[in-house]
């Protein structure tokens, strides 16, 4: 009789608390342009944020994460597919969308299909569909979405009529806004849309909160507003903010750290000339810590919420950044390079649900983002789609253990009129391999001159893409799977030059090394190339003008 009414207690715990199921709630906080280096966590002894340092001390932080593609859109798409951009083939220059088709497979579409409730707040940076970001597709593909496409600047509202009716104007406090109505039946957030009229208690969620912070485009929005919070006006103002390790003033730069003739460093886009002045460095710094901070302040919202609702339990909550970001390192600025700074991002994962002694773990193994998707689908017990080239790293996180892969793989095909070239990425954890080609683009100034002369509008000249820059950007992908020759190789260190300061591919005593990682590079590209053509749509100026 005992045993009866205690499995009649349990079943009613279950049926009383809302999402709390069998399979595991997933949640994914995903940051916009944040370094490995911001966060308490990973040894910033100035930045406060106690709360994600607390899900990395109750779960495990690893510290060699890596991005496959240091730029937004691809590095985005990336993390959704699950894919190297060498596959996926959607980036800002590449004139494409991700396909109906492809997104199908993405994790989110994929954990909806087997019963998940599905939620995405915040920034959206990846076009999906036909008509890209005017298709209203991706939308439809979630149960709750309470987000804006591309930019959302730090007063959303402006911006995204969505966010209008939100009782803050700060972009941080109004995702919170929305991850408050995600917990909630009563839909009082308006603007949010609901495809399902109410969250089914019998079913586990799935929400994604992804921001646009502390991305310059919105730390560098930033005005603090009588209305904003504290936070964001005085927090950080009373510190002597020291500048990068090697930190170079551009008025300094002897030698660039590229050749000038594969990267034009002085087309770069003027949202990241503040690198070239150590106090507007210092100025966005305080505004990027500010930022983080905020981010903090949510994410420790959001245990309260779930231990409210008795869903703390049964919920795993990863954190993760796009990317990292130059602030003036080698008189860089900007991302997209294949070095540490703009690759190397935090990768937390939190699961109340393991072994104590699995917990708080620091893990060096070779992960990168495309291992994300992989991994929520392995604790939401979901096979990964065959279309997947990321790794599972639920045993890792459960304790034990094991090398994921031998070696990293990055890549950048962002190369524009903004000056930075192609180049890929081969490392271990001791040895690092960058080979880079031939920059033949117009330059961003020849435009801006041509745009001003005929009073072209400049977003037009510098933004869009037409038609033949998919034939470029396919040239990007395939041309060094045929044969293209490197004009530029760098061979690093990471145990010795953990900056990657001096270049070594030029020394004899390295030789063997040097083929030995072009050997390496050649087998990674191939296989972050895959087979057949990508399953994208055309997604350019010319496209939309037909319609």
């Amino acid at each position: 009789m005992k045993k009866y009414l205690h499995l009649v207690f349990v079943l009613l715990c279950k049926l009383n608390t809302f999402g709390q199921t069998e399979k595991p709630n997933i949640i994914f906080i995903l940051t916009d342009d944040q370094r490995y280096d911001m966060l308490g966590c990973t040894g910033n002894d100035l930045i406060q944020t106690p709360h994600i340092d607390s899900i990395a001390a109750q779960g495990t932080l690893f510290t060699n994460a890596h991005v496959t593609s240091a730029i937004c859109t691809p590095s985005r798409a990336s993390i959704f597919l699950s894919q190297f951009e060498r596959k996926h083939g959607v980036n800002f220059n590449s004139g494409t969308s991700v396909s109906n088709e492809a997104w199908e497979q993405a994790y989110p579409v994929v954990l909806r299909k087997h019963g998940y409730y599905t939620g995405y707040i915040g920034k959206n940076h990846v076009p999906v569909g036909k008509e890209g970001y005017q298709t209203g597709y991706m939308e439809q593909t979630f149960d709750y979405w309470y987000a804006g496409h591309k930019h959302l600047g730090f007063y959303p509202k402006g911006r995204h009529s969505i966010f209008k009716a939100a009782n803050s104007d700060t972009q941080i406090e109004i995702l919170d806004e929305g991850v408050t109505d995600f917990f909630s039946n009563e839909h009082k957030l308006e603007g949010a849309k609901h495809f399902i009229d109410e969250r089914p208690s019998d079913k586990p969620f799935f929400l994604n909160i992804c921001f646009n912070l502390p991305h310059d485009a919105g730390a560098g929005t930033m005005r603090m507003l009588e209305t904003d919070p504290d936070i964001y006006k005085t927090l950080y103002r009373d510190l002597d903010i020291p500048l990068p390790k090697n930190y170079v003033e551009h008025e300094h730069i002897v030698t660039p750290k590229l050749p000038p003739s594969i990267h034009f460093a002085e087309e770069i886009q003027t949202g990241y000339s503040y690198t070239k002045k150590p106090d507007e460095v210092k100025e966005r710094t305080i505004r990027q810590m500010q930022a983080v901070t905020g981010i903090d302040k949510l994410v420790g919202n959001l245990r309260a919420t779930l231990k409210e609702n008795n869903l703390d339990g049964n919920t795993i909550i990863i954190f993760s950044s796009d990317h990292g970001l130059f602030m003036g390192e080698y008189g860089l600025g900007g991302k997209s390079l294949c070095y540490e700074i703009c690759t190397h991002v935090p990768l937390i994962v939190y699961n109340p649900i393991i072994k104590p002694k699995a917990r708080g773990q620091k893990n060096d193994q070779l992960v990168q983002s495309i291992d994300i998707a992989p991994t929520i689908l392995s604790y939401a017990g979901i096979e990964k789609p065959d279309s997947f080239q990321g790794k599972d790293l639920s045993f890792i996180i459960n304790g034990k253990d094991k090398p994921v892969r031998d070696f990293l793989y990055t890549e950048n095909l962002w190369s524009t009129q903004f000056g930075n070239p192609r180049c890929e990425s081969v490392q271990d954890k001791t040895w690092k391999y960058i080979r880079y080609y031939k920059n033949e683009n117009l330059r961003a100034s020849a435009k801006i001159a041509a745009a001003k002369m005929l009073d072209i509008p400049m977003g037009e000249m510098l933004y869009k893409q037409h038609d033949p820059d998919i034939a470029l950007y396919r040239t990007f992908i395939e041309n060094p799977l045929k044969g293209e020759p490197a004009v530029y190789e760098e061979l690093y260190n990471l145990k010795e030059d953990s900056g990657e300061l001096k270049n070594i591919a030029g020394d004899a005593k390295y030789r063997l090394k040097l083929e030995e990682m072009r050997k390496i590079w050649a087998e990674k590209i191939k296989y972050a190339r895959g087979e057949g053509n990508p399953k994208v749509y055309r997604y350019t100026k010319d496209s939309s003008l037909e319609d």
